[in-house]
């Protein structure tokens, strides 16, 4: 009898052992997941690939333009190795990816990183720590981004769902910009001549111009969709140059997210988006197959003196028809509806758009936005002239060439990479580290210019100690010519608290500041002869970039670079970089 009760007992026991692990397991596969690695391979190397009627070589990763996509979970660890393969120097962003103590993985070349020479390779190593939603990949060296980028995807942990409508499918839509020419040509002739290097010849959608006079329709992206079924579209502005409206035909799109964070939806016809964005957009396909095709379009916003590539991108948006009805009615041409678009330089439907983007701001994707400021920043970024040497001949005035600036400094590119240098402590003759917290002297900045336009030059930082927090006011100036210039924070996410036209006014425009449920972004358009007022936490240790996100503005210098110092634990300092970190 007692050794039936105790073959019981243990029976029992066993039971629930093997009960208890059955509730544990799924947990732990769930807890697990933080830990799953994701292995990419790139190889950067030549492919050839004909566009506008023309066949031209181009960088590409693995030979896919544009490049592969990286699909990852919040959570994961994400490791690329990149073989360098080509002529050119080669280095790789994860834009928008927060970097958390990662920074010799961020990849801007000479911020850092040295670049991947030819022959050479580099593993890129990161975890994508709470974020979700759409980011990108691009060259960060030179104009290689041209063809150099592609989608990063980053789904919600298991069994976490969208705080939206369960789309049916998950499109990417990547804006670009083509060139018949070489990239790297057109920019070192511009760097040479201190002139304004030409515009490109097409804008693209996934790659593909669309329908162009005299070239076959096949270039063109199409999107077949269900009758009723809701798709989500994860825009991203990969154009080198041009800020971008995108719309489809008699469709309206809901925007659920910008860069990685989820927004308060809001619908719209139009989406405005600049280059480094990303934007996702629900797309709710009609109930019924209606007879016509719908474009999808892209084209430039604008708001500088300069000259710019004015042409549309055009895709189509195809109803799947039933399968019982492919009759010869139904394979007749339809018609072709097209969206209509604002003027390319309505600056008013860009402030009130860009307004519309808030944060959820509730208890599961709080807004995190910094209510005190312990550092203020007002700087001024927009155009000038710089002095070119007397061995080179500058088209400018009295041998001058265009340049950009913040504060009035236009940034010089050190030869070896800032976080090295800040790093091992030796900044000595790589950078200073006084970057002016205001401008040099205070002026109508979008009114009248002061008589002596020109800029001046160095390799100069803002040095942070970890945790501060910070208000950056950033003023677009009318010297040359007021004008849009979309700013990328590297490592960090910040919170647009205000925005407006004219000069900011440190009195009354922060009284206005929305400090509940601001729109939190890496990259912000400056207003077009206006200002923007962002606030951030200083909590990731490293060397930041911090740049316009116009290739020819980055190219003439409107730059500068974050050093945050390490914090006190040891959760709060910046490991030492892998030993195969590129050498200069």
């Amino acid at each position: 009898m007692f050794c039936a009760y105790l073959s019981m007992r243990g029976f029992m026991k066993a039971m629930f052992l093997m009960l208890f692990a059955l509730m544990i397991l799924p947990e732990l596969a769930h807890g697990k997941h933080a830990r799953v690695t994701r292995h990419y391979k790139f190889n950067i190397k030549m492919q050839n690939f004909t566009r506008l009627c023309q066949t031209k070589s181009i960088v590409t990763v693995n030979g896919q333009f544009p490049g592969p996509r990286i699909i990852a979970r919040e959570g994961d660890r994400v490791v690329i190795k990149v073989v360098n393969h080509v002529q050119y120097n080669v280095s790789l962003h994860w834009h928008g990816v927060r970097q958390l103590r990662s920074g010799w993985a961020d990849g801007p070349a000479y911020i850092t990183q040295c670049p991947i020479q030819r022959g050479q390779s580099y593993v890129y190593n990161f975890t994508v720590i709470g974020q979700r939603g759409t980011l990108w990949w691009h060259a960060h060296i030179s104009w290689l981004r041209t063809t150099l980028y592609g989608p990063i995807v980053i789904l919600p942990k298991r069994h976490v769902p969208y705080p939206f409508t369960q789309p049916f499918r998950e499109v990417p839509i990547v804006l670009g910009e083509w060139w018949k020419a070489d990239t790297e040509a057109i920019i070192n002739q511009a760097t040479q001549t201190g002139l304004a290097p030409n515009v490109s010849d097409a804008h693209t959608i996934n790659g593909l111009p669309g329908p162009v006079s005299n070239c076959p329709a096949k270039d063109t992206f199409k999107l077949k969709v269900k009758p009723g079924k809701p798709y989500l579209l994860r825009l991203i502005n990969a154009a080198l140059n041009d800020e971008m409206f995108f719309s489809i035909a008699n469709h309206t799109l809901t925007v659920v997210e910008a860069d990685a964070v989820y927004v308060k939806p809001f619908s719209t016809k139009i989406v405005l988006i600049t280059p480094g964005q990303t934007v996702n957009v629900l797309l709710r396909a009609k109930s019924k197959a209606p007879n016509a095709t719908f474009a999808i379009s892209a084209r430039p916003y604008a708001t500088g003196p300069a000259a710019f590539d004015n042409t549309t991108a055009t895709g189509f948006l195809v109803y799947k028809k039933p399968s019982l009805s492919s009759n010869k009615s139904n394979t007749k041409k339809l018609p072709l509806l097209r969206p209509v678009f604002p003027k390319f330089n309505d600056s008013v439907f860009a402030m009130n758009f860009h307004n519309k983007v808030r944060s959820l701001a509730n208890a599961r994707f709080p807004a995190k936005v910094p209510k005190t400021v312990d550092r203020r920043f007002f700087f001024t970024v927009g155009l000038g002239l710089s002095q070119c040497s007397k061995n080179q001949q500058c088209q400018g005035p009295n041998n001058t060439r265009v340049a950009a600036a913040v504060n009035n400094v236009t940034f010089v590119m050190p030869n070896i990479a800032l976080l090295q240098a800040h790093f091992f402590n030796q900044s000595k003759g790589v950078y200073t580290t006084d970057f002016p917290a205001n401008p040099p002297f205070k002026f109508n900045y979008t009114g009248t210019p002061p008589s002596n336009i020109m800029v001046s030059s160095g390799t100069k930082v803002v040095v942070l100690p970890f945790n501060t927090s910070v208000e950056l006011v950033l003023q677009d100036t009318s010297i040359i010519g007021a004008e849009s210039h979309p700013l990328h924070l590297h490592g960090f996410n910040f919170f647009i608290v205000g925005q407006g036209n004219g000069n900011f006014d440190p009195k009354r425009d922060p009284k206005k500041f929305n400090l509940v449920d601001p729109a939190e972004r890496n990259t912000a358009g400056v207003p077009s002869g206006g200002w923007v007022a962002l606030r951030f936490l200083a909590d990731n240790p490293g060397v930041w970039f911090m740049h316009c996100h116009l290739e020819v503005h980055t190219s003439w210098g409107l730059k500068m670079a974050w050093i945050v110092q390490d914090g006190k634990r040891r959760n709060q300092k910046l490991p030492p970089p892998p030993s195969d970190l590129p050498k200069c």
